[in-house]
């Protein structure tokens, strides 16, 4: 990114605080569905996924022009990649940066549900890792990854906060996974022994097949977009040209 962006600790601030409250939203409101239907599980993803998708849209409306509202790693590393080559999206300082600022925040987020909920944080055992999940979590990713960048691309970017929400919201219902499509996010959900846990032993799997599916997004973007890169400062909300206060 350029001088002409928030400074990096703005920036990783945002990223730390959106990432935290995007896993508070699905993990409270994954305990929320559990208390509220606790013999429907139909009916327990419906309120999370909802939950979710209207909570995403309101925090990358908010973060988006800090940081771009990332609040995923294979997003941050697919804007350094694009970037690279035009002098846009992040550098690898910035990169490293909004990876351990979205790391932590999703964790923060997953204490805070624990404790907004009163129950103590725990470390889930619900296994995830089943071949079908495994491929779900790389089609999420290179969904997100291709719908994210490219918006930016062809100047729509001001729609990705919908576009996503709406995207992370039926890739609950269309991937059996319940489509994570995120790593930070992912190790976050450790914490929470509850309805949208998982395990430490799926933990692996689930970040191994979202690189992967951030590789195929990626590819398919530069099939469809060759010039995407040029659209990196543009992602996931357009920057203001000048730093705001």
């Amino acid at each position: 990114m350029t001088s002409q962006q928030p400074p990096l600790w703005r920036r990783a601030l945002a990223e730390l605080i959106g990432t935290c409250l995007l896993v508070a939203v699905v993990v409270g409101s994954g305990i929320a569905a559990q208390q509220l239907s606790p013999n429907d599980v139909g009916l327990q993803l419906l309120e999370n996924s909802t939950a979710t998708a209207l909570g995403l849209t309101v925090l990358i409306l908010v973060f988006g022009p800090v940081s771009g509202a990332h609040f995923n790693p294979v997003v941050s590393a697919a804007d350094w990649f694009l970037g690279r080559r035009h002098g846009t999206g992040l550098n690898l300082t910035e990169l490293g940066t909004y990876a351990v600022a979205q790391v932590a925040g999703a964790i923060g987020g997953s204490v805070l549900a624990n404790v907004m909920f009163d129950l103590g944080t725990s470390i889930s055992t619900k296994d995830r890792t089943t071949p079908g999940h495994l491929v779900a979590e790389a089609v999420a990713t290179a969904g997100l990854i291709l719908l994210i960048f490219s918006l930016a691309r062809t100047n729509r970017g001001l729609l990705a906060a919908p576009a996503v929400g709406a995207y992370i919201g039926a890739a609950y219902w269309f991937t059996s996974s319940t489509s994570f499509a995120n790593p930070a996010v992912t190790i976050g959900r450790i914490f929470t022994d509850t309805f949208a846990g998982i395990a430490p032993v799926s933990v692996p799997g689930f970040i191994l097949a979202q690189i992967a599916g951030a590789a195929l997004g990626l590819s398919l973007l530069l099939a469809l977009f060759p010039a995407a890169g040029s659209a990196a400062d543009d992602v996931v909300v357009p920057h203001p040209a000048k730093e705001t206060a």
